[in-house]
C-alpha cells in the first residue's frame, strides 16, 4: 500500500520540479492535501508561482484543471453554474460553472464578495453543489488551491471563520533563494517548461491511494499525543479561541498522508509535529494582548509542539 503511495509523491514531485524549482516541500503539502480530499490555502504576493504550481499539479495527475478569478463583482452563479431554458428542448439545462474541475485554482479569493466566497463552501465539504434546488456532483478527485494577498488590504473581503476551516492546510511559497531564481531564469529562458508537461499518473489511482492513506496505523501514545497538542491550544495563555475538533481530525489525517508518502505504514510523532504548524495556524485566534507583544499564531504554535512532549520510539 504505502510503497505505491511513495513512488506516487516522488513520480509527481519530480515532474512538478521540472516547473516549479525550490519547493519540493510545498509540492508534498499540496500532494497530502489531495490524498486527504482536502483543500489547500496559500497566502502570499504576487508572481511566486501559485498559478504555475496549481497547473503543473493538474497536469501531472491528469486531472482537469480550471481557474477561477474572484473579483468583487463575482456572482456565486459565475462560480456554480447556471440552469437555462433551452427553447430548442422546451426544458432547463444546466450549464456547468468552472468549479466542476478535479484541480480548481481560486484565485485571490479575498476579492470576492462573501456572498460568493460561500459558493465554495458547500463545493469544499460537501464535493457538490446546488442550483436551483437541484444538486450536483463534483468529480473526483477534487481539489481547491485558494490564493489570497496577504498585503493589499483594499478592495477586499476578509474570509469568515467558517471558510478558512474548510482548508485543510495554509502555507505560503515565499521568495526562492539566490541559486533558485537563477535556475528559474535560466530554465524559461528559451521556452516555458509547462507546455512540455505531460501526466504521470491516471487520476483514477488517487481515489485508490486516498483510501488507502485512512489504512495507515496510528498506535495509541500517538493518537493521544495528538490530541494533547490540539487540548494545548485551547489552554494556551495566548490564545483566545483554540483548534476545534475538526482541526484534530485535520492533523490525523495529515499525518497518516505525510506517513504514506514517506514509505511508512504507520505514523510517527515527528509527522504530528510537521503537520501541526500548517494544520493547526489558521486555526486558533490569538488574544489583542499577544499581538500587540508582536507575537504570532505561528509562533504560539511551534511554542506548544516544543512545549508537549512527546512519545519516544526506538
Amino acid at each position: 500500500m504505502t510503497p505505491s503511495i511513495h513512488q506516487f509523491a516522488q513520480t509527481v514531485l519530480a515532474n512538478v520540479n521540472r516547473v516549479i524549482i525550490g519547493k519540493a516541500d510545498i509540492i508534498e503539502l499540496s500532494l497530502i492535501a489531495l490524498l486527504c480530499e482536502g483543500h489547500i490555502l496559500f497566502e502570499d504576493v504576487p508572481g511566486i508561482g501559485k498559478t504555475t504550481l496549481a497547473k503543473a499539479l493538474a497536469r501531472s495527475l491528469g486531472c482537469a484543471f480550471s481557474r477561477i478569478q474572484f473579483t468583487p463583482d463575482l456572482l456565486p452563479s459565475d462560480v456554480t453554474g447556471i440552469s437555462w431554458y433551452n427553447q430548442k428542448t422546451q426544458e432547463f439545462e444546466f450549464r456547468a460553472g468552472p468549479i466542476m474541475a478535479q484541480v480548481v485554482l481560486a484565485d485571490e479569493i479575498n476579492r470576492a464578495t462573501p456572498r460568493t466566497q460561500s459558493a465554495l463552501l458547500e463545493a469544499m465539504q460537501e464535493r457538490q453543489i446546488t442550483v436551483d434546488r437541484d444538486t450536483y456532483e463534483l468529480p473526483r478527485p477534487f481539489l481547491v488551491l485558494a490564493t489570497q494577498n496577504p498585503i493589499e488590504l483594499e478592495g477586499t473581503f476578509p474570509l469568515p471563520e467558517a471558510q478558512v476551516d474548510r482548508f485543510l492546510i495554509k502555507t505560503t511559497l515565499g521568495y526562492p533563494n539566490e541559486q533558485e531564481e537563477n535556475e528559474i531564469l535560466l530554465r524559461y529562458a528559451k521556452r516555458d517548461p509547462m507546455i512540455a508537461l505531460e501526466p504521470v499518473v491516471d487520476a483514477s489511482e488517487i481515489l485508490v491511494m486516498q483510501e488507502a492513506v485512512r489504512g495507515v496505523r496510528v498506535q495509541d501514545v500517538v493518537r493521544e499525543y495528538l490530541v494533547r497538542v490540539v487540548r494545548a491550544t485551547r489552554d494556551h495563555p495566548a490564545v483566545d479561541l483554540g483548534a476545534s475538533p475538526r482541526g484534530s481530525l485535520a492533523l490525523y489525517r495529515t499525518a497518516q498522508a505525510r506517513a504514506a508518502i514517506h514509505g511508512r505504514d504507520y505514523v510517527l510523532p515527528d509527522d504530528v509535529k510537521r503537520m501541526a504548524p500548517f494544520v493547526l495556524t489558521h486555526r486558533i485566534h490569538i488574544s489583542p494582548q499577544t499581538r500587540l507583544r508582536g507575537r504570532t499564531p505561528a509562533q504560539v504554535i511551534a511554542e506548544i509542539v516544543d512545549e508537549v512532549e512527546a512519545p519516544v520510539f526506538e
